[in-house]
């Protein structure tokens, strides 16, 4: 069986590539967005931020700008937007929003909602310092290309986990954030 038809057409969270585990405690999920943003060129990319090392969760990860979903959102959509303005100063205005993917649930007990999309190319981005170290795209093909697409297991909490994870330049997407890149590429097949 190749590896097409031994994935599943969605991952539901982490626990449908090995976390959190069927004998763990479900953690209360925390409503959280993401906006994946597709920057229009003749050859498109994903923009994904570096967040920073002193952050108290997800230090250092390579992420879609997002986050927790405020009591003053109204919506999945307008949080990942609001979140990626305050992260990389994308105005929301310049984000053409295609809709959003199934949400994600995380290991670490966040709900996630992907929002996908379009940004022109031309926006300067300017990352928050207290959140963002840096951003950088990925072609948007390499990104969906199956064969980019590999699983790693590592020890977290005691147990064996397994995660995806796509390497570019040297920087490594994996976890929620390759799992959700996985739905995407099994989304537009």
């Amino acid at each position: 069986m190749g590896i097409a038809e031994a994935r599943p057409p969605s991952l539901s969270g982490d626990s449908a590539v090995g976390l959190p585990g069927p004998s763990e405690p479900e953690l209360p999920a925390v409503p959280a967005a993401v906006l994946v943003p597709i920057v229009v060129r003749p050859e498109p990319g994903l923009l994904l931020i570096e967040r920073t090392a002193h952050l108290r969760t997800h230090a250092g990860q390579v992420a879609f700008p997002g986050g927790r979903i405020d009591t003053t959102d109204p919506d999945p959509i307008s949080a990942a937007l609001r979140e990626a303005e305050e992260e990389v100063g994308l105005p929301r205005a310049s984000v053409e929003v295609l809709g959003s993917l199934p949400p994600y649930g995380t290991a670490t007990g966040f709900a996630v909602t992907p929002v996908v999309g379009l940004v022109p190319p031309d926006i300067p981005l300017v990352p928050n310092p207290h959140e963002v170290a840096g951003f950088f795209e990925v072609p948007l093909a390499h990104a969906l290309d199956r064969a980019n697409q590999r699983q790693e297991e590592a020890v977290w909490r005691g147990r064996l986990r397994r995660f995806y994870v796509i390497d570019w330049k040297g920087r490594k997407i994996w976890g929620a954030t390759a799992a959700m890149v996985v739905n995407l590429s099994a989304l537009l097949e």
